[in-house]
């Protein structure tokens, strides 16, 4: 008789069965591996891509990119943020602290795929923390990287307070300007940049120097530090829709280089 233990405790008894034969044993091992030959093993875990909306808009806005990456077999998370409701520092750390809290040092990267004020909370949670070891590549849609001189003109105003709230305060081009004091990107980070260069805001325009998107200047959307940048006929609002920003988007995640 055989006693049985689990944890050093004796659970009961079997019979001792006679050793099987050398080729017994081959016979086994040989259908162990046929067996496993046709066992279809679970694919690779895809690497995920976080979507972060601008200022005032919701996932509804990314929605595009979101159904374009998953075809590319990404996992895609198209995370909504209160934009309207805290200071860009608040939202970085509320928004981006749990993406990276949990994620393994070692496994799928993070990527981040952004539209203009999501970018600069991204560089806000990276001037704070570092560059998380999960963190992929990071393509940031018409960001003012060196503020809006809409906002310098605008935020005076009342309506533009309420509509905006803390955040839409600090994306000017001043003094207090959160994109200027946030300084050059972490050595490592690979960032890629799209600007649009058409408007349908010819008195926002007015406010903003050489060609813009209707809120942001092109040269605005340059951050030292970025690895590519890259401009397209597309208007701020609805860069992010476009066909071939998707598309480059999609490049410069696979790549770390836009398509020319």
């Amino acid at each position: 008789m055989r006693r049985l233990f689990c944890d050093g405790v004796s659970v009961g008894c079997t019979l001792d069965w006679p050793q099987p034969s050398p080729a017994v044993v081959k016979t086994l091992l040989l259908a162990l591996l046929l067996m496993a030959a046709t066992v279809r093993l679970p694919a690779t875990v895809p690497d995920t891509v976080v979507l972060l909306h601008g200022l005032g808009r919701g996932t509804l806005s990314l929605k595009r990119l979101e159904v374009a990456l998953r075809a590319e077999g990404y996992a895609v998370c198209n995370l909504d943020y209160p934009s309207r409701s805290g200071n860009i520092a608040i939202l970085a750390e509320s928004t981006l602290g749990p993406v990276f809290a949990a994620a393994p040092a070692v496994g799928p990267r993070i990527h981040l795929v952004t539209h203009s004020l999501g970018g600069i909370l991204v560089r806000q949670y990276l001037h704070d923390h570092g560059v998380p070891p999960a963190l992929g590549r990071v393509v940031m849609l018409a960001p003012p990287n060196e503020g809006s001189e809409v906002v310098d003109r605008l935020r005076s105003w009342k309506l533009y307070q309420w509509i905006n709230g803390p955040a839409g305060l600090q994306l000017g081009t001043g003094p207090d300007s959160v994109p200027r004091a946030l300084g050059p990107l972490p050595a490592g980070v690979v960032v890629g940049v799209i600007a649009g260069d058409h408007t349908i805001n010819p008195l926002f325009s007015a406010l903003l120097p050489g060609a813009d998107d209707g809120k942001v200047s092109v040269a605005a959307t340059h951050v030292a530090g970025e690895t590519d940048h890259l401009i397209l006929p597309a208007t701020h609002t609805w860069i992010m829709w476009r066909g071939d920003a998707v598309d480059q988007v999609s490049t410069f995640l696979r790549d770390g280089r836009f398509a020319r």
